[in-house]
């Protein structure tokens, strides 16, 4: 059962929009992207990893006041979070890296840009230059997935993500952001059956997305069971 909680962070004066035209086109590939109607390639992640070394030496002095709302209000409303790492994925130069800290024991970063991980050398301590689409995590090995401002790669959030792991979902500007993807629109993106718990917060939006098991995986689960319990019973006898 999905949850729309009420708000309760007001969005403050001077939001910064994107121009229209811009945003609307990126919105448009960040859709498409997690739908799987347009592939990921090399020259794309190039791109974006060029764009963004541009822009890292100023980043936190453009992009840094006002945004932290909606990641605040899902860390205070959006648990209880399962215990175990958290993997920020476009983590840019760190400016989120610490309030993640407070509600998981590690958080490691990962950036497409070398530039951008270089600025977050004193918020991030563990930092990884590495694709979204083909992450370098173990199966089922964190506890999060933090995805702020960022593109969906489906298969590879839920794949790294342990069965009762939760995805982060924020958005920082909510549907204005170039981003933005509503959050049943990455439920659906997702592979199985996810939770929707999610919320309006200052000039954003945010939502914690959790895995909830269908019937075949339910069956599943009970045949392992079933099958522990014959085994455990062979090695008594």
């Amino acid at each position: 059962m999905n949850q729309m909680l009420p708000r309760i962070l007001p969005a403050p004066d001077g939001k910064p929009l994107p121009p229209e035209d811009t945003a609307d086109a990126f919105r448009a590939f960040a859709r498409d992207l997690a739908d799987g109607r347009r592939p990921w390639t090399t020259g794309e992640a190039d791109f974006l990893a060029g764009l963004f070394d541009q822009l890292a030496p100023n980043w936190d002095t453009t992009q840094a006041t006002g945004r932290d709302d909606p990641v605040r209000d899902a860390l205070a409303r959006g648990g209880p979070f399962p215990h175990g790492p958290c993997l920020e994925v476009g983590s840019g130069t760190g400016q989120f890296t610490r309030l993640l800290a407070t509600a998981f024991p590690t958080v490691v970063s990962i950036d497409l840009s070398e530039q951008m991980l270089r600025q977050a050398a004193r918020r991030s301590p563990a930092r990884v230059r590495a694709d979204a689409s083909a992450l370098p995590i173990a199966d089922g090995s964190l506890a999060a997935v933090a995805a702020i401002d960022m593109l969906l790669f489906p298969s590879e959030t839920a794949r790294v993500l342990a069965p009762e792991g939760v995805l982060l979902w924020i958005n920082q500007l909510g549907q204005d952001g170039p981003l933005y993807l509503p959050a049943h629109d990455a439920a659906a993106a997702l592979p199985g059956h996810w939770q929707i718990t999610e919320a309006a917060a200052g000039w954003g939006s945010w939502a914690v997305l959790r895995r909830t098991p269908g019937i075949s995986e339910v069956r599943q689960h009970r045949n392992v069971l079933r099958a522990a319990g014959r085994r455990t019973v062979q090695r008594r006898i």
